[in-house]
C-alpha cells in the first residue's frame, strides 16, 4: 500500500518569510506601477493596493487556521480535500497550479522587458514573429529561459538551498528598494504637485480602485507558497500566520512605494501619456540617471529570481502532494533519491514554462486574470475549510480561531472571483483569458476523468491518510 510519504525539514524562519515576501515582490512590483498609475492614478493605486491587503490578511488567517492543523506539502488542496472530498481537491489543485504555473514564465519574460529598456541592442536580437502585435527574439527567449532552467536546478538540488538563496535575493531587493525610495524623496525633480490629479482621468475614482483589488489574489499571492512548504518547516506551524501577515504588510508597503515614487518623480500623467514600455525605470532614469536605473533594475532582477525560485518550490510541492494522493500520476510525487526533492514536478514545471516564452510576452499578459482566477480559487476553498474544521472542532483538536474570519475570508474570495467574473466590472476578463481558462478546464477534466475510478475503488480511510497524514478526521466530523 502506497504510504505518506514526507519531505524533509530545513526551512527556517527567515527563510519562510524570504519565500512568501519574496514571491509577493516579484516582476509586478516594479513592472506595473505604470499601469497601476493609468488604471487608477497614484492614490487610487494606493487605495487599491492597501484595500487589496487587507483583504489578503483576512484571507491568510484562514491559511493559518488550515496549516496548524494539517502541515503538510500541497497547502490549499490539502483544505480543499478535507473540505469536500478529491474531487473538489482536484479542482482546487488545478486551478492553484495553473497559478502558480502562470506567474513562473512571467516572471522570467520580465527579463527580456528589463533587457529591451537597460541594453535594447543586445537581446533583441533574432526576430522570430509577433504574437498581438509584440515582437518575439530568440535572444529574449535565451534570457527567459537561462533563468528557467537556473532555477529549476536550484530547486532540484534541495530546499536548504531555495531558502538560503531565496533570503539572499530577498535582502538585495529590499536594499534596492529602499534606496530608491529615499533617493526618490531628496530628487530636485520630485514634488507632491507630481501626484495630481489623484486619482484616474479616464475612469471613476471607485472603479480604478476596483480594477486593482481584483488583481490583488495574483498581485499579493505569495504568503500561500508557506503552506505548501509546511512538511519542510523547522519551526512549529503555529507561527506560520504570523509570518504570513508579516510578508502581506510589507509586501503593500513596498508595493505602494515603488508606485509612489515613479509618480512623484514625473507629473504621472506625462508618464502615462509618453507610453513607455517599463514606466518605473523611464522615470527613474530621467529623475536619478543611471546610477538609480542600475540600482533598479537590480532590484527588478532579484524580483524575478525570487519570483521563479519562490513558485518553483510552491507549484512542485502543490503537484507532489497531488501525486501522493493518487489525484496526478504517481511520476509527479517521486523524490530525488539524492537531494529528496519532488524532481519530476520539477521538471514538468520547467518544461511547461520553458514553452511559454515563445508565445510573446503580450499573450502571457492574458493569462494575468486568468492566474487570479486559479489562486482566488484556492483561497476560496481555504476558507470554506477553515469554515468547516472551526464548526466541528472538537475539546481536544488543536485547531483554535475565529470562525467569523474564515466566514469573511470566503466573503472575500468570492468577490474576488465576481470581480473577474462578472461581465461590467471593473476587472472582468478580456476574452483570450477566457479562452485559455476553458482550454486549462479542459485539460484538467481529460487528465482526471481517467483517474476517478481508480479513486473510486480506494478505501477512504486509506486515501484520508496519504492526503492528510496519520491525523485525520473521524468520518462522522467530515462533510462529505
Amino acid at each position: 500500500m502506497k504510504t505518506h510519504t514526507e519531505l524533509k525539514r530545513h526551512l527556517n524562519h527567515w527563510q519562510c518569510g524570504a519565500l512568501a515576501l519574496g514571491c509577493m515582490i516579484g516582476w509586478g512590483c516594479f513592472i506595473l506601477p505604470g499601469d497601476f498609475l493609468a488604471t487608477a492614478g497614484p492614490i487610487g493605486a494606493t487605495i487599491g493596493i492597501a484595500v487589496g491587503g487587507l483583504l489578503m490578511a483576512i484571507v491568510s488567517y484562514s491559511h493559518g487556521v488550515m496549516v496548524t492543523r494539517f502541515p503538510f506539502a500541497g497547502g490549499e488542496f490539502v483544505y480543499a480535500y478535507f473540505a469536500g472530498g478529491p474531487h473538489h481537491a482536484y479542482a482546487c489543485g488545478w486551478f492553484l497550479a495553473l497559478g502558480y504555473l502562470c506567474i513562473i514564465p512571467l516572471n522570467a519574460t520580465a527579463l527580456g522587458l528589463l533587457g529591451k529598456f537597460v541594453l535594447p541592442d543586445v537581446f533583441a536580437r533574432g526576430y522570430v514573429y509577433s504574437v498581438a502585435g509584440f515582437d518575439v527574439y530568440l535572444g529574449e527567449i535565451g534570457l527567459a529561459s537561462a533563468a528557467i532552467v537556473a532555477f529549476g536546478w536550484l530547486n532540484h538540488r534541495g530546499i536548504k538551498l531555495v531558502g538560503r538563496s531565496q533570503l539572499l535575493l530577498l535582502v538585495i531587493m529590499v536594499a534596492a528598494i529602499v534606496l530608491i525610495a529615499f533617493g526618490s524623496v531628496f530628487d530636485p525633480h520630485g514634488s507632491l504637485t507630481n501626484l495630481t490629479p489623484a486619482f484616474a482621468i479616464d475612469s471613476s475614482a471607485i472603479g480604478g480602485i476596483l480594477a486593482i483589488v481584483a488583481i490583488a489574489p495574483w498581485m499579493l499571492s505569495g504568503f500561500d507558497t508557506l503552506p505548501q512548504a509546511a512538511e519542510e518547516l523547522t519551526f512549529s506551524t503555529t507561527k506560520a500566520y504570523r509570518l504570513m501577515l508579516f510578508s502581506i504588510v510589507i509586501g503593500v508597503i513596498l508595493y505602494i512605494a515603488v508606485v509612489l515614487a515613479t509618480a512623484y518623480l514625473m507629473p504621472w500623467t506625462e508618464t502615462v501619456d509618453a507610453s513607455p514600455a517599463w514606466a518605473t525605470g523611464f522615470v527613474v532614469d530621467y529623475s536619478l540617471g543611471r546610477m538609480g536605473l542600475a540600482i533598479l533594475s537590480l532590484g527588478v532582477m532579484m524580483g524575478v529570481f525570487t519570483g521563479i525560485n519562490g513558485f518553483f518550490m510552491a507549484v512542485s510541492r502543490l503537484m507532489f502532494s497531488m501525486s501522493r494522493a493518487n489525484i496526478l500520476p504517481e511520476w509527479f510525487g517521486q523524490l530525488s533519491p539524492s537531494h529528496g526533492t519532488p524532481s519530476n514536478a520539477i521538471l514538468f514545471a520547467v518544461t511547461v514554462s520553458l514553452l511559454a516564452p515563445w508565445f510573446g510576452r503580450q499573450a502571457l499578459l492574458w493569462v494575468v486574470d486568468m492566474s487570479a482566477v486559479g489562486i482566488a480559487v484556492g483561497f476560496l476553498y481555504t476558507c470554506i475549510a477553515a469554515c468547516v474544521l472551526l464548526a466541528n472542532r472538537s475539546p481536544e483538536d488543536h485547531a483554535q480561531g475565529n470562525r467569523a474570519l474564515a466566514i469573511l475570508g470566503a466573503i472575500v474570495s468570492t468577490g474576488f472571483l465576481l470581480l473577474l467574473c462578472i461581465p461590467g466590472t471593473p476587472a472582468f476578463m478580456a476574452t483570450p483569458s477566457w479562452i485559455a481558462l476553458g482550454c486549462w478546464v479542459l485539460l484538467g477534466a481529460t487528465c482526471y476523468l481517467p483517474r476517478v475510478s481508480s479513486i473510486k475503488k480506494m478505501n477512504s480511510r486509506e486515501l484520508d491518510s496519504l492526503v492528510l497524514g496519520d491525523q485525520y478526521v473521524d468520518d462522522s466530523r467530515r462533510p462529505f
